[in-house]
């Protein structure tokens, strides 16, 4: 079963429609409404953060090699520059230079798995925006607007088998568990998460014995994709159904919360 979404272009067209409903929703909030998934954060350091990744993204598309202050490098709006469409014109110029890029073309990239370096970015940029349209949204004391299937389960693929296969993964356990994910709306897309002192190595989609190995998981966590990747990246909870950021059937969690406890606690990035 192939989960991934392939088509670049699709990815992009996502980019742009996220990066539209994320600014909607921080006009919505306002710009000192708090962020409750980024403790700490306002919306303008959201939009801001967001925007500086974007416009990161763009000048790594464009060729310029990568800084070690990454996005933090990225100059935030004028005391008389309007924030709003300093978020917009960052956005356009993402959108525009992963229209523009040749398919064959080299660029930095830093997660393994991607067919060309504009497949990773227009991949990447579509996820980080969706999440953050997310926080948006929550900011805005809106229930977030659904996550299309198709994309959470290659949003899920990209966290699982990208930021957390390498050594900087914090996902680790002193005694191994494991911690089974299961997509109530996508038969057959499962994940076993083998958490251990080494990086998390998953059992995913494809698999020919995953579904029996996510019956076996110490956790099993089961609901729609959409609330799967977003509980992944610490913004649902299957702790409290009734305060739920996102639509539909609930997480449904069975055997021992302690490997769900442990990702939430260890697996930010």
């Amino acid at each position: 079963m192939d989960i991934r979404l392939r088509d670049t272009d699709t990815l992009i067209d996502i980019l742009a429609e996220e990066g539209g409903r994320l600014r909607a929703a921080a006009e919505l909030a306002g710009p000192d409404a708090a962020v409750p998934t980024c403790p700490g954060w306002r919306v303008r350091e959201l939009v801001r953060h967001q925007g500086r990744v974007h416009r990161w993204a763009a000048a790594l598309i464009a060729g310029e090699a990568p800084g070690p202050e990454g996005s933090s490098a990225v100059p935030v709006p004028a005391p008389d520059e309007e924030p709003d469409e300093w978020y917009r014109a960052g956005l356009r110029e993402l959108v525009a230079r992963l229209r523009a890029l040749d398919p064959a073309a080299e660029r930095w990239t830093f997660l393994p798995g991607s067919p060309s370096a504009r497949h990773f970015w227009a991949r990447r940029q579509a996820h980080e925006t969706t999440v953050h349209r997310v926080d948006a949204e929550l900011a805005a004391g809106r229930r977030p607007s659904p996550i299309g299937t198709a994309v959470a389960l290659d949003g899920i693929d990209e966290l699982l088998t990208g930021f957390h296969s390498g050594s900087r993964s914090r996902a680790r356990a002193e005694k191994p568990v494991t911690l089974g994910l299961r997509a109530s709306d996508a038969p057959g897309a499962e994940w076993t998460v083998h958490l251990t002192t080494d990086p998390p190595r998953v059992v995913g989609p494809g698999s020919g014995d995953a579904a029996a190995r996510v019956e076996e998981a110490d956790c099993l966590i089961t609901g729609p994709a959409s609330r799967l990747l977003l509980l992944l990246w610490n913004r649902d909870t299957v702790d409290d159904p009734h305060g739920r950021p996102a639509p539909g059937d609930p997480l449904i969690l069975t055997g021992d919360p302690g490997p769900a406890h442990l990702w939430r606690d260890t697996a930010g990035v």
